[in-house]
């Protein structure tokens, strides 16, 4: 894909890593709106909750009546807890699923039909989707569901033309960590420089990939 002149969604882009992808992609000549429950100054930040159903088909609809057409969609939006499966409230629980699993959803949902053939979803699920670990048992689920959902879902969109791109990065300098909304981090070791995976998975959309393992993201 030649992302000059194309148009992209980023939900979750005033994060660690959607705004790293917000601006690459800009550096890269796309045309960029993003969505974020965090407001900010900028005409292209659409403020809303994506966790409620209805507000993924109001952003799309916004940003194809705004900029006529869109062509990359890349949700960076989620959340972390940590503590064992036994003392994980279920508000925890359903937060947790929620904001990573259903939120992805509805967004892809909501996409898929309005997109132009050719176009690309991302989906960051995370080297957790790969191999669970205890204290994380609960978030780690909820982005394997994740992961589990964008492989069958990148077949329901390849009949329309669309590339679905599964991205499972290690752990990342991004501060997540410390805004777990349960719990306390464990000592991780130093992760990847946020910047970098911005632009590794920039350069997917670009490339034609369509699944980026852990092993993917190798400096």
């Amino acid at each position: 894909m030649d992302i000059t002149g194309k148009v992209a969604l980023v939900a979750g882009g005033t994060g660690g890593i959607g705004q790293l992808v917000v601006e690459d992609l800009r550096r890269r000549g796309a045309v960029v709106a993003t969505a974020s429950r965090t407001p900010g100054d900028s005409v292209d930040l659409i403020a809303t909750d994506l966790r409620l159903p209805e507000a993924a088909a109001e952003v799309i609809d916004h940003v194809i009546s705004t900029h006529g057409r869109l062509d990359v969609v890349v949700n960076a939006i989620g959340v972390i807890a940590f503590g064992d499966t036994t003392s994980t409230t279920a508000d925890t629980v359903e937060e947790l699923f929620l904001t990573n699993t259903f939120t992805h959803i509805f967004l892809c949902a909501a996409a898929l039909p309005k997109m132009t053939r050719g176009g690309v979803i991302v989906g960051i699920s995370g080297v957790v989707a790969e191999q669970n670990l205890p204290g994380m048992a609960v978030y780690g689920a909820s982005k394997a569901a994740m992961r589990s959902f964008n492989e069958g879902f990148a077949r329901e969109a390849r009949r329309l033309g669309v590339r679905v791109v599964d991205a499972r990065p290690p752990h990342t300098e991004t501060g997540l960590a410390t805004r777990a909304v349960a719990g306390t981090a464990p000592k991780f070791p130093e992760g990847l420089n946020p910047s970098f995976v911005a632009k590794r998975l920039v350069d997917a959309i670009a490339s034609g990939e369509t699944d980026l393992p852990s092993t993917a993201f190798s400096q």
